[in-house]
């Protein structure tokens, strides 16, 4: 944490340490009642999530929660029907049950598969036990080749996840809701082990969970303290997701790959990849087969900790020296990342230009819940943005893969598109919305401890950055 903001930019030295860590652990709003336990388990079913499988056109996984008076779980599938009526072949697949304890409660995870599925097929399905079952849902298979697909990327939720997160994933559903899947770029909570964030995090998204697939990789905040200081990655992690579990032995459900259409998906633990130089070179091995194995016409990579930062004050540099290189070598088309609170898009891109070669991939920082940074305004970036909840739409179609940042009032706030040409070389147009200004002004929690002359530092870099980008300042 130590390099979140300098501390000579906003706060005393004596009060940084401190303050930053008040604003990165503790939530926004008020406390809860921390001796209550509001996400009881029960025998009902809950936290139903779909995840994508290794093979999302034939197979799809699905976990959920029971109280531990449940100790066998199932789920029941059949193609979708307009009647009401159970007709036709009925599936049924007996689940994996793993009982964890938290720091609230102990309850019961179950998690299946379903297999031999139909590629872009609608799908019905329910999960339970011979007393209580959950509500019918649907969802369907991926397809294949080229054929257009769509998904949602969020940046971190970490905070307030029920009161001010939830609007985030609300609204992104509801103006897009034919999306194919949902990616979460980590920090998706803010206590790696808390039942309570938990609870939040799947009360936020509730049955949009179970309609259409996430998958996640792991931010630093889904690690948690061991008792030698180490890191250790969520016990909440595995129960709630069935991610593929095709990368290395130690990074199970971590770091994996899967394709989708005509695009291979890469997720890396960025938390270990700069805690642990042994974790950096198993996964740099991993990904350079997956890279050089690779058919698909696109390459979409996720992690958490973001190659060039878009907060003031960070910096990844082995992220710089280690994969910025394969990323070009390999031709890496986009890097969807978070923990920098603050938006940011770019790469090697000239200024300016609205059409160009491209020489590397597209990197972007977002954020989707309501803790904020201060904008860095670096060189590397083409969009910015402050204080700003955001959540993604990218869509592929064939050739042409299109990116679109909304605001979580639904506004259009930044658009790029990527053609695939004959020749092999990826073009890359602006679409960003010229009517829009950037939204760049200090985060009010951070403006509070400003002084006059950290302010005027702002204010120097603001019209630098915008002087750059042929703006008035």
């Amino acid at each position: 944490m130590k390099n979140l903001i300098p501390a000579r930019f906003f706060f005393k030295p004596c009060l940084t340490f401190l303050l930053i860590y008040l604003l990165a652990y503790f939530p926004l709003s008020a406390q809860y009642d921390q001796g209550k336990d509001y996400y009881a388990p029960s025998k009902v079913p809950d936290r139903i999530v779909l995840t994508l499988t290794e093979s999302p056109s034939t197979t799809q996984a699905v976990t959920w929660r029971s109280s531990t008076d449940v100790t066998v779980g199932k789920g029941q599938l059949m193609l979708a029907n307009p009647s009401p009526d159970i007709v036709g072949d009925l599936q049924e697949v007996q689940a994996e049950t793993t009982t964890l304890e938290t720091d609230k409660n102990t309850a019961n995870y179950h998690s299946l598969t379903f297999t031999n599925l139909l590629p872009n097929t609608q799908y019905a399905y329910r999960v339970g036990g011979d007393e209580l079952w959950s509500e019918w849902f649907h969802f369907t298979t991926a397809g294949k080749g080229n054929a257009p697909y769509s998904f949602l990327y969020f940046g971190d939720a970490q905070n307030d996840l029920k009161s001010r997160w939830s609007r985030t994933i609300r609204g992104a559903y509801s103006k897009m809701p034919d999306a194919d899947f949902l990616l979460h770029a980590g920090d998706l909570v803010n206590r790696a082990n808390s039942d309570h964030e938990w609870g939040e995090w799947f009360y936020a998204g509730g049955w949009i969970y179970g309609m259409m697939p996430s998958i996640a990789t792991p931010g630093n905040h889904e690690y948690a303290r061991s008792q030698d200081r180490g890191r250790v990655l969520s016990n909440h992690w595995k129960p709630t997701f069935t991610l593929p579990a095709n990368g290395p032995e130690e990074f199970k459900e971590t770091v994996y790959f899967f394709d989708y259409h005509n695009t291979r998906f890469i997720s890396l633990d960025s938390q270990k990849f700069l805690s642990s130089k042994s974790g950096r070179a198993t996964q740099i091995e991993w990904l350079k087969e997956v890279l050089a194995n690779n058919k698909m016409k696109w390459t979409i990579l996720t992690m958490h900790h973001p190659v060039y930062s878009s907060a003031a004050g960070r910096d990844n540099e082995e992220m710089k020296k280690f994969l910025a290189p394969l990323f070009e070598e390999y031709k890496v088309d986009l890097v969807l990342q978070g923990h920098d609170h603050a938006y940011g898009r770019g790469g090697n891109l000239p200024i300016g230009k609205k059409k160009i070669v491209m020489e590397g991939p597209v990197y972007v920082v977002s954020v989707s819940g309501p803790k904020m940074y201060v904008n860095a305004m670096e060189d590397w970036m083409q969009r910015a943005a402050s204080n700003t909840q955001l959540y993604q739409l990218i869509r592929v179609d064939g050739n042409r893969l299109k990116f679109e940042a909304y605001m979580v009032t639904g506004e259009l706030y930044d658009a790029f598109e990527l053609m695939k040409k004959p020749n092999g070389k990826t073009i890359f147009k602006e679409k960003a919305p010229e009517s829009v200004p950037e939204r760049l002004d200090i985060p009010p929690r951070y403006q509070k401890q400003a002084t006059e002359d950290q302010l005027k530092e702002f204010n120097k870099r603001f019209r630098k950055y915008k002087a750059k980008r042929g703006g008035d300042g």
